[in-house]
């Protein structure tokens, strides 16, 4: 095993880095198809067809999830995805024509390297090629180059944020795995002792401000509303209906 949402039979990830202009796109392809459910919040959610992700609509399956910096334009990128299983003969049957479908979410990184370059179609078919079934790339790559977290104060003292994934296998032979993108607001937490691990960086000295404390006393959000997102997979071997 891996550690990685690769680990899931099926499963293939791939990024595109722009590290220059500190942006990029990763995408989760299961060309075979997977029963796809979805959560959105925030106050400013980028998705493309969330919608057919619900269990009342007719799409049962999906062919992939493309998670991508560049905010609203990186939503361009599900084209190239499309583009690339259309290629191959993968997407759902309707008319004689195979549709892929291919949901995805963008975090909002414009701010960070160059506003004017962001991922777009020739990217996310770009990062369909780059894909595998092996070891995932982590940290600054893909759709996690431009994130950052600790915003509370503003980027000056934020850290920096990127792409993480992993995995477990329990009860004999199912696996949960995960892969996410980590651009909060708020801090890393040890689960454990509490402690912060990352977040808002003191203005003197080592160590970290707690968000929390700070909102509690009114500290004003510097970073702007609708800027901090979290994306991500979920995904299982287990059946799912």
């Amino acid at each position: 095993m891996y550690n990685a949402i690769t680990d899931i039979p099926g499963i293939k990830v791939g990024h595109y880095t722009d590290l220059k202009a500190a942006t990029g796109c990763t995408v989760v392809l299961c060309e075979e198809g997977a029963v796809a459910g979805v959560d959105v919040r925030g106050g400013a959610p980028g998705t493309r067809d969330t919608d057919l992700l619900n269990p009342i609509n007719v799409v049962e399956k999906i062919h992939g999830v493309m998670l991508s910096g560049g905010s609203a334009f990186g939503l361009n990128t599900i084209g190239g995805v499309q583009h690339y299983l259309e290629q191959k003969g993968i997407g759902y049957e309707m008319a004689g024509v195979s549709v892929p479908i291919v949901p995805g979410a963008v975090v909002f990184d414009l701010d960070i390297g160059s506003a004017k370059i962001r991922p777009g179609m020739d990217e996310g078919y770009q990062a369909c090629l780059n894909a595998s079934d092996g070891q995932v790339a982590q940290g600054c790559v893909g759709a996690g180059t431009g994130a950052i977290f600790g915003q509370l104060k503003g980027k000056r003292l934020a850290t920096k944020g990127g792409l993480g994934t992993a995995s477990v296998k329990f009860y004999g032979d199912v696996i949960v795995a995960a892969i996410f993108v980590l651009n909060a607001l708020g801090d890393i937490i040890d689960p454990d002792t509490g402690q912060i691990l990352a977040g808002i960086r003191k203005e003197e000295g080592a160590g970290f401000d707690n968000t929390i404390e700070l909102m509690k006393k009114g500290y004003t959000y510097l970073a702007g509303p609708g800027s901090n997102t979290v994306i991500g997979v979920v995904a299982t071997n287990a059946l799912l209906t």
